[in-house]
């Protein structure tokens, strides 16, 4: 039996009890999670509860405000708590696994969760995640100047820190061989308009080539290397400032301090590039348009000021332009790392592009491999990639 409204004073009460970590979702990290898991014990937000749905032979779920709860059950969550149940879940898991974040794509979290509850993959007696193998198998790649996807063979070659892909099933030739080490690969599901899109971004020729690929179902390779910062449409005109404002895309990499433009989101390459120092190097953003500029349609303006030249840029509305804001000036006020310099990530060269040329530091790869069933043949006993 259960008494409603006591019930639900506990449970709002272990909401808020220190040193329980229920004030965040278990999962994922998103403040005031508002649903439990009384299978597990653990408190977690919206989005994570809908993953857990689907598996109800490990989890079950109720709303703590809305739903009934007996008090067996709110002596269970009492006895349990985020932090003693993250411990034992998660009590081994690998430095290089990335772990999702609340503003992280489903297909993220939906295979975080299944690999804490259902596979058991980081218990203190689980077996040891493995390094992986070599993979072979078919993805749909979007074409470099159309919008057609087509089936590609992709290899992954562990040993050797290569990816290739060919055009032909049974081609000897690859059409493009990726050294895994200057790979970065990020989830791109509402870009790609797919639940497991993938970017996959890597140096080429000079400039930043992006392949954009899917497979119909998603097994995720256990990490990321890293997320865009910040990503949108902006309007963009000219270094003489006289030029007409054009819509472009724009990508904020904040581990390697640049700026990216495309015409299209899902444009191969770039139309161009701005690095961002630091402060003491003069570079600075600031709020509003110069005087005497106005943009063409959108209002909302900042200028991004390099020892180079500045660039003018407007936002679809305010709250665009204060997210860019914050993120720009976040980059722009953190110091170079010692990474960005052992690297070579800022060095000047006259008459380069806007006279600066770049070097890109090598990253962790993040690599992603479908499931089962015309999928990518997982060769190795775990998919896991090691920090070289």
């Amino acid at each position: 039996m259960g008494d409603r409204e006591p019930n639900k004073k506990r449970l709002l009460e272990l909401l808020r009890a220190p040193d329980t970590g229920n004030a965040y979702c278990a999962d994922c990290g998103a403040a005031d999670p508002d649903w439990a898991s009384y299978k597990l014990g653990i408190f977690i937000c919206l989005n994570c509860c809908g993953v857990h749905r689907n598996f109800p032979d490990i989890s079950r779920v109720k709303s703590v405000r809305l739903d009934f709860w007996d008090d067996s059950i709110v002596e269970f969550m009492t006895h349990n708590g985020n932090l003693r149940v993250k411990a034992k879940f998660e009590a081994r898991v690998p430095a290089f696994y990335y772990i999702p974040q609340a503003n992280d794509c489903l297909v993220l979290k939906e295979q975080w969760i299944r690999a804490k509850y259902e596979r058991r993959e980081f218990m203190a007696d689980g077996e040891t995640i493995s390094l992986p193998g070599n993979r072979e198998g078919f993805l749909w790649k979007r074409g470099r100047d159309n919008s057609q996807f087509l089936r590609r063979r992709f290899v992954l070659l562990a040993r050797e820190g290569l990816l290739k892909y060919y055009t032909k099933e049974g081609g000897k030739n690859p059409k493009a061989v990726i050294s895994i080490k200057d790979l970065n690969a990020t989830f791109q599901t509402e870009k790609i308009g797919h639940p497991h899109g993938l970017q996959i971004t890597y140096r080429r020729d000079g400039h930043i080539r992006n392949l954009f690929v899917y497979h119909e179902s998603g097994k995720l390779v256990p990490f990321l290397t890293r997320n865009y910062l910040k990503q949108g449409f902006m309007e963009k005109t000219g270094p003489k400032q006289r030029e007409p404002f054009k819509k472009r895309w724009f990508a904020l990499d904040c581990h390697e301090r640049r700026l990216l433009y495309y015409k299209n989101p899902l444009d191969a390459f770039e139309q161009g590039q701005v690095f961002l120092g630091n402060k003491e190097q003069g570079y600075e953003v600031y709020e509003d348009l110069p005087k005497g500029i106005r943009g063409n349609r959108w209002k909302a303006g900042l200028t991004i000021v390099t020892p180079e030249r500045r660039y003018v840029l407007t936002c679809p509305n305010e709250k665009e332009q204060q997210e860019w804001l914050e993120s720009l000036r976040g980059v722009l006020s953190s110091p170079l790392t010692l990474l960005n310099r052992l690297n070579g990530v800022l060095l000047f060269r006259p008459g380069g592009r806007n006279g600066w040329v770049w070097r890109f530091i090598p990253v962790i790869p993040a690599l992603w491999e479908a499931e089962a069933g015309g999928s990518l043949e997982d060769r190795s006993s775990r998919p896991a990639w090691p920090i070289w």
